[in-house]
């Protein structure tokens, strides 16, 4: 079996006119290849000068595309306004319209954020998630704006969720999803479905899981905060990186891994994960 296939956008955010290879998907990528695991990227970009730069961020981490991932429409754009309290708002512009994808074969899958939710490529995603032979991944790294509503939105995270081996989700992904329930309320509900691993984010608060039906949580080290861009993927990447590595018999010491390489995300600038050089191997420490 090869190792892991994520399915998803691969975009530019536009910040004060400055352009930076990102979308959830795409950064979960770079950051499990960046942690020794071969990593395909199964997306939709374009051979404009934005592209570019999502195919040299891309082939400098290591991580191969599917064939038909990149052609000549336009790469999708996110414009991000920086308002006086320094919080980003982002205004897309981007179409989700990947190939079919083999997902077979793979020793893991994983999707989430856009390419989890936006038509037409998001019903692909949840095919590849359906058909596939190995573990199965997803993080709704949910983007309102670009919701159709609540209640279709909800229906599909439901669909994955119960689909997926492993699920990571930010507490604010879950206020959205769910503003009536507590944390601990759904990671009941979505362990119920199916899931072996589901863990909720809360930023400086750590992680709360369920693995196993056991309840888990995970600190954040201590660290200067440059600023947050890309955390919750370098979280994901790194959970999954332990996970294929430990197994499902030691999530503490996965979940430990995780906020390890989120915490070096956060203490420079951007979306930024670590290699394997300044994290060490999932459970031990920084080589």
């Amino acid at each position: 079996m090869t190792r892991a296939l994520v399915i998803g956008e691969a975009l530019v955010d536009v910040v004060e006119g400055v352009a930076l290879p990102g979308g959830s998907p795409l950064n979960v990528a770079v950051g499990l290849a960046r942690l020794g695991v071969p990593t395909t990227l199964h997306t939709a970009f374009g051979t404009d000068a934005h592209g570019e730069l999502i195919a040299q961020r891309l082939a400098a981490s290591g991580v191969e595309v599917t064939p038909g991932s990149r052609d000549d429409r336009p790469t999708s754009v996110a414009l991000a306004e920086v308002g006086p309290d320094g919080a980003a708002r982002y205004r897309f512009e981007l179409e989700w319209d990947p190939a079919p994808v083999e997902s077979a074969g793979y020793e893991l899958v994983h999707t989430g954020s856009i390419g989890a939710a936006l038509p037409p490529g998001a019903e692909i995603a949840e095919r590849a998630l359906a058909d596939a032979t190995g573990l199965v991944s997803f993080d709704p790294n949910i983007r309102p704006a670009l919701m159709p509503d609540r209640a279709s939105a909800l229906a599909r995270v439901e669909r994955l969720v119960a689909a997926s081996d492993v699920v990571k989700a930010s507490d604010e992904d879950l206020a959205w999803l769910y503003p009536r329930l507590s944390i601990a309320e759904v990671l009941s509900r979505w362990a119920a479905a199916g899931p072996r691993l589901v863990v909720v984010t809360r930023g400086g608060e750590g992680a709360d899981a369920l693995a196993d039906g056991a309840a888990l949580h995970v600190d954040v080290p201590p660290v200067a905060v440059a600023d947050t861009i890309g955390a919750g993927d370098s979280f994901m990447a790194g959970l999954l990186a332990a996970v294929l590595e430990l197994g499902f018999d030691e999530p503490k010491r996965a979940l430990e891994f995780a906020a390890r390489c989120a915490a070096v995300t956060v203490s420079r600038p951007g979306a930024d994960p670590p290699w394997t050089r300044e994290v060490g191997a999932p459970g031990g420490s920084p080589s």
